[in-house]
């Protein structure tokens, strides 16, 4: 397993990062503790959850994943791990977290975190997440950003007030966002050094074979302010596996959640991903292999976050450490990418 520094942080995280925003709805309390035992075992030492999961969130599942977590965490090594968790930001669909409070305050965000600390059972966070910004911007399919949308929100400095609280409490020890946009990831960073606030060492956004949006500016100033991606779906949604070509597998995330994932629905995604399966097996690897091999060979990704429900999809998965590719594999990729640009960005 590889390892890198996440932004200007003194963490080291592997190359691959634990998604599990599946336990407590398609995996079960002891396959959640299989996965985690063996992808430690295999070097992995990154864990990404929230305080929303499982997906979808619902009021009954809500923080069953961190309670997962936590029942395997006491039994392990906590300074040999980094755990990873999200305040959600606001959402007027999650009314049972906090009776709809979700602003990112003082008061929210403390409850969040106790919550947290207490389901994982841990007195401190490693990398405490904002899982969508306060304001509003557009979101999970939604294509442009509409300014009459556009509603109250906690100003940046005093949303970071909060974390630097929290910070010299010892209850986290930095901070990063996700589903952000380059304004705001500024903003976060201007503000930082303003006002001797803490600065965020990362961002978690989508980023795929894909959706490869993040090269067109947040590439830019995230290198700039040295900042790590955590690049979730990185195979969109499993079609980049194949095994959507012929199929809708039983219990898979298409069958189970499709209708929630409506930007998907479109013309190029099964050429696309035609085109990389067949890249793949001409080279003898996986098309999951291509995929994730891809998205941790760009230099501005710290660590791949990969969700799982089965140990045969992790093997695979974690294998994709020891592919490099060669440049005429990124060529060929370069043909497709142009051919089918972001078909589900």
């Amino acid at each position: 397993m590889k390892y890198k520094q996440l932004g200007d942080s003194d963490l080291l995280v592997s190359e691959i990062c634990v998604g599990t925003m599946t336990y407590g709805y398609q995996n079960t309390k002891e396959e959640a503790r299989q996965h985690l035992d063996y992808m430690v075992s295999q070097g992995v030492n990154f864990i990404d959850t929230s305080e929303t999961y499982p997906f979808p969130n619902k009021t009954e599942t809500l923080g069953i994943t961190e309670e997962y977590i936590g029942d395997w965490l006491a039994k392990q090594q906590r300074d040999k791990l980094i755990i990873a968790t999200k305040v959600a930001g606001v959402n007027s669909q999650l009314t049972w977290i906090r009776n709809g409070q979700h602003r990112i305050d003082k008061a929210n965000v403390t409850e969040a975190l106790e919550s947290s600390l207490k389901r994982l059972q841990t007195d401190y966070i490693d990398l405490y997440q904002i899982h969508w910004p306060d304001r509003y911007v557009p979101l999970f399919g939604d294509p442009d950003y509409e300014p009459e949308r556009q509603r109250d929100t906690i100003p940046i400095a005093e949303q970071l007030e909060v974390f630097a609280d929290l910070i010299k409490a010892g209850k986290i020890r930095y901070l990063g966002v996700s589903n952000e946009t380059s304004w705001g990831v500024c903003e976060f960073c201007h503000a930082a050094k303003q006002f001797n606030l803490p600065k965020i060492v990362s961002i978690q956004n989508g980023f795929s074979l894909f959706n490869r949006n993040f090269h067109i500016n947040l590439a830019e100033v995230c290198h700039l302010n040295n900042i790590g991606l955590l690049a979730y779906n990185p195979l969109a949604f499993g079609f980049l596996t194949g095994k959507y070509l012929s199929e809708t597998p039983k219990d898979s995330r298409l069958e189970l959640f499709g209708g929630m994932y409506s930007h998907y629905d479109r013309d190029n995604i099964d050429k696309a991903t035609e085109s990389y399966v067949n890249l793949a097996r001409k080279q003898g690897i996986t098309p999951a292999q291509l995929a994730l091999a891809y998205v941790s060979s760009r230099w501005f990704v710290a660590s791949t976050i990969v969700g799982s429900t089965k140990i045969k999809q992790i093997e695979e998965n974690l294998s994709s450490v020891d592919i490099d590719l060669s440049q005429e594999i990124l060529t060929e990729i370069e043909r497709i990418h142009r051919r089918y640009p972001n078909p589900t960005a």
